[in-house]
């Protein structure tokens, strides 16, 4: 049984695309949007590193990374 005052602790960092890319200036808002446009072929959409609220659309750092390297290895598309 877990303690009632144990927190758990996750952590997930979304930031939006314009957020995304000036925390990460190799990437541009462009080719970002390009890649979620094709996220249906690309694997991106199975990656869960997108991730819709409303009409916004937010970037899981560590998943999308994920799938650029899975993407460099010779992974998906």
């Amino acid at each position: 049984m877990m303690d009632q005052n144990a927190v758990q602790e996750v952590n997930f960092t979304y930031q939006t695309i314009k957020q995304f890319c000036q925390r990460n200036p190799a990437f541009t808002a462009g080719g970002i949007r390009h890649n979620i446009f094709q996220e249906d072929s690309n694997g991106l959409k199975e990656s869960g590193a997108i991730v819709r609220n409303g009409g916004r659309i937010l970037i899981h750092e560590e998943r999308f990374f994920a799938w650029i390297e899975k993407r460099s290895l010779g992974g998906d598309a």
